[in-house]
């Protein structure tokens, strides 16, 4: 596994906020390193690591420092931290700075029941003073400008605190503010409320990133040309393509992405399992691989045989045969080149 802190001069790259710099969200069980490498390799521009428990950084809990491994192709970074406990945020933070980390975000929007009932994520919407008291903690340790925060609309309708609550961050010393315009209440159910990312452009002088039914690439740049965005953050959309971010970039300069393609496709899965391999055990990157290679073909024809065949493999060899069996260029003819990420995957990332 790699040590981040041999790694730490990498780690001081500022992430950039520009429309042609498409970033990937912090997603629990997905953004780890190989796959936030991978997308690197397919056009991400800046990439957040999963949520990180600032108390399992202080109470060392098994596997949260692991969640920190970087390498010095994973640049630009921000890590992102949860909690809703300033003193907590003052006490770990000094030491993610000595391993090298300069760039952190506040995860104020995740509304997994089991966050959101410890305070943390999208809960601390319903306690504004509380959670402005630890975005000051965090960014009195980081420095003004180097803290983002990704946050909610507020809790449930009526209940609308997103305005306030990034003036407040902003004059805090806030970096920069990305919305997933729903209430926490709905989880990912009805539409994301691009008209509030507009609103809040205009609201702020920091910039805003836009987080929220970003499927594919011609969504974000509809999404960024509609409300004025710093830039976009792909979340749900990566995990089923990650070259979307390619792809984004591409139709935002006035040109066309490739259409799918079952050798890009079977490279793509290839190039993954090569970096899950060189950061984890085989049996470890195998297991990973079954998460996410039912996301990459979840549009081909026959694919329910192939999930359930991956659902026991743990073989490279079995891997590889499945993928030749499967992705080849009559599926995709079939497919009619459908996009992979207009619908919304079968299981949700934390946010």
């Amino acid at each position: 596994m790699t040590d981040t802190a041999s790694a730490a001069p990498h780690l001081s790259l500022a992430p950039p906020l520009r429309a042609d710099a498409p970033w990937l969200a912090p997603l629990a069980g997905y953004s780890d390193l190989p796959f936030r490498l991978l997308c690197r390799e397919h056009g991400a521009a800046a990439c957040c690591t999963e949520m990180v428990s600032a108390k399992g950084l202080l109470y060392h809990s098994p596997g949260t420092r692991d969640l920190l491994a970087s390498t010095p192709e994973d640049a630009p970074l921000v890590l992102q931290l949860f909690g809703a406990d300033a003193d907590i945020m003052r006490t770990v933070m000094p030491g993610l700075l000595e391993q090298g980390f300069c760039w952190f975000d506040l995860n104020m929007g995740c509304s997994v029941p089991k966050v959101v009932k410890t305070g943390c994520g999208s809960a601390m919407s319903r306690n504004m003073d509380n959670a402005l008291s630890v975005a000051r903690a965090m960014v009195e340790v980081a420095g003004e400008g180097r803290v983002g925060f990704k946050m909610r609309l507020g809790w449930q309708a009526g209940e609308e605190t997103w305005r306030e609550m990034a003036l407040r961050l902003q004059d805090a010393g806030a970096g920069w503010i990305t919305l997933h315009p729903r209430f926490a209440r709905q989880g990912f159910g009805g539409e994301a409320r691009w008209n509030a990312l507009r609103e809040l452009v205009a609201a702020l002088s920091i910039p805003v990133i836009a987080s929220g039914d970003l499927f594919t690439a011609a969504d974000a740049v509809r999404c960024v040309r509609e409300t004025g965005v710093a830039t976009v953050m792909f979340a749900r959309g990566a995990m089923n393509n990650p070259a979307v971010f390619d792809e984004y970039r591409a139709l935002l300069a006035g040109g066309q992405p490739p259409p799918p393609d079952a050798d890009r496709l079977k490279a793509l899965i290839r190039r993954h399992l090569e970096l899950a391999l060189a950061h984890s055990g085989e049996r470890t990157a195998l297991l990973k691989m079954r998460t996410f290679v039912p996301r990459y073909v979840r549009h081909i024809p026959g694919v329910r045989a192939l999930r359930n065949r991956l659902a026991s493999c743990l073989d490279r060899d079995l891997l590889e045969e499945l993928l030749e069996t499967h992705l080849t260029a009559q599926a995709f003819a079939e497919d009619g080149g459908v996009d992979q990420t207009t619908t919304n995957p079968d299981g949700e990332a934390r946010p």
